[in-house]
Parts: structure tokens; C-alpha cells; sequence
């Protein structure tokens, strides 16, 4: 593994001082997190959350679905023979299967992240309760 003083000058000079990490909710060095706490928190929020943006969005595309094929009911009837009446099958039907894919991939992703989001909640329930006993532990030691 390289560090940044094993690298040639002109690298050192391209790249700058040395890599730094830290979590994106984080402020600068030393501050709590964005919200104005210093705890990291994750559940409750982000994966339900975007459990339900997939379940919402899965719901949506179905119903757009639902309404371009009621709107292409009897177009064939009506413009039987026409050049255009082909094509236009064609892009609904290639639409049709984009947007099926996009439905069942959202079906799929909300019950994944719904069950995240149910076992970080016990691992952050498990470690309440663990901590909670350590604290009472504690002031019984003293």
C-alpha cells in the first residue's frame, strides 16, 4: 500500500495534502453530525423512507401503465392501414416493457429496503438495551 509521502513530488503536488474521510452527515472536524447531533443515526429515517419512495414510484408507473393502454384503445380500429399506426405499437410496446421493468425493479427494491430497515432497528434496539444495562451496571459499581 502507498501513503501520500511514498508518491513522486509532481503527484504529491497534483493530489495535495493527505485524504481525509468522513461520514457525508458529519460537519468539519469535531462537530456533530448535520442535524445538530452528535449521534449516528439511521434508523426510522432513510431506508423506510426510501422503502416507501419505491413503493410509491412502483404504484405511479403501474398506474401510467393503466393509462396509455386506455389511451391507445382503438387507435388500430380507427387508423387501420396507416404506416404510423405500426410504428406507434411498436414505441408503446417497447414503452410498455421499460416501464413494467421499472415497476417490478421498485417492487422488488421497497420490500429489500423495507427489511433493512426493520433489522437495523433491532440492532439499534438490541444496543439500547445492552447499553442501558451497562449504564445501570455502572451506577451500581459506584
Amino acid at each position: 500500500m502507498t501513503t501520500q509521502g511514498d508518491l513522486p513530488a509532481h503527484w504529491q503536488q497534483l493530489f495535495g495534502g493527505p485524504p481525509a474521510m468522513r461520514l457525508a452527515s458529519a460537519t468539519a472536524a469535531g462537530g456533530g453530525g448535520g442535524g445538530g447531533e452528535a449521534d449516528l443515526a439511521h434508523s426510522g429515517g432513510p431506508w423506510t423512507k426510501a422503502s416507501v419512495a419505491a413503493g410509491e414510484l412502483r404504484v405511479t408507473t403501474a398506474e401510467g401503465l393503466g393509462k396509455m393502454s386506455a389511451a391507445h384503445e382503438g387507435i388500430a380500429a380507427g387508423t387501420a392501414g396507416l404506416g404510423a399506426t405500426a410504428a406507434l405499437a411498436a414505441v408503446r410496446e417497447s414503452w410498455e416493457r421499460r416501464v413494467s421493468a421499472v415497476r417490478d425493479e421498485c417492487g422488488s427494491v421497497q420490500g429489500a429496503l423495507l427489511n433493512v430497515a426493520r433489522e437495523i432497528g433491532e440492532v439499534d434496539v438490541n444496543n439500547k438495551v445492552a447499553f442501558s444495562q451497562l449504564v445501570i451496571k455502572q451506577d451500581a459499581d459506584r
